[in-house]
């Protein structure tokens, strides 16, 4: 696959107006090539979540443009209609906590998001067992969430947010309550899923157990970015 995955270019947001106007983004210039991994990192208040609430199309930039894969969603105005369909089946999230629904099974959370997309329900199963068996978590299929440790069910929220293909992946702080050897195994999982399905991956994070396994880097500083080379530790 060829060209980005994102790319974000002059992008700003300002909350309020007037005196009493905000602005959260002031110049974001990002981009991740398909199967890449990306560390975004900064201080509190420095943007990160606007950032990613903008590329996940839950609030509107002020101005700039973001092209997810080859299409332009947004360019000073939404080029999309379907908004809600866009974050449904072009954008996988991943949060902090895994938020998986605790009366499905661990197969029916992930398979959900491709029933809603309209896919059949035996074919959006297969999808979801296909991610687990990946994910090393295919003999917890059956099991509830609340059965699950806690690296087991960071990994079913990221077999979810694989369930549509995706061109691209927003984690929001996923290793955050993970200790040490679970949060780098979530990290080898990302770079592996990312680099298997070209799958565009932004990892928010201030977790410094990870920052050394980003090859590329962004620090967001008063809405600004600023890139730089990772270590890009192996993992």
């Amino acid at each position: 696959m060829d060209g980005f995955g994102i790319r974000i270019e002059g992008l700003r947001k300002r909350y309020g107006e007037g005196d009493t106007a905000v602005d959260a983004l002031k110049e974001v210039n990002m981009t991740v090539a398909p199967g890449e991994v990306v560390g975004l990192i900064g201080p509190s208040g420095s943007g990160k979540t606007t950032l990613l609430k903008c590329l996940g199309a839950v609030i509107e930039p002020t101005a700039g443009r973001m092209t997810l894969g080859d299409e332009v969603i947004y360019d000073d105005g939404w080029k999309i209609s379907d908004l809600k369909a866009l974050r449904r089946d072009r954008i996988g999230f991943v949060f902090q906590a895994p938020y998986l629904i605790p009366f499905l099974d661990v197969t029916d959370n992930i398979a959900l998001l491709p029933m809603l997309a309209g896919r059949p329900n035996g074919a959006a199963r297969q999808r979801a067992l296909e991610l687990l068996e990946a994910l090393d978590v295919g003999h917890r299929a059956r099991a509830e969430p609340s059965q699950l440790s806690g690296g087991e069910q960071q990994r079913v929220a990221i077999a979810r947010a694989l369930a549509n293909q995706p061109p691209v992946i927003l984690a929001d702080e996923p290793t955050a309550p993970l200790d040490s050897e679970r949060a780098l195994a979530v990290i080898r999982i990302l770079n592996r899923m990312a680099r298997q399905y070209d799958t565009a991956v932004i990892v928010v994070t201030h977790d410094e157990k990870i920052i050394p396994t980003f090859k590329r880097i962004y620090h967001i500083r008063d809405g600004t970015t600023h890139e730089e080379a990772g270590e890009g530790r192996e993992v």
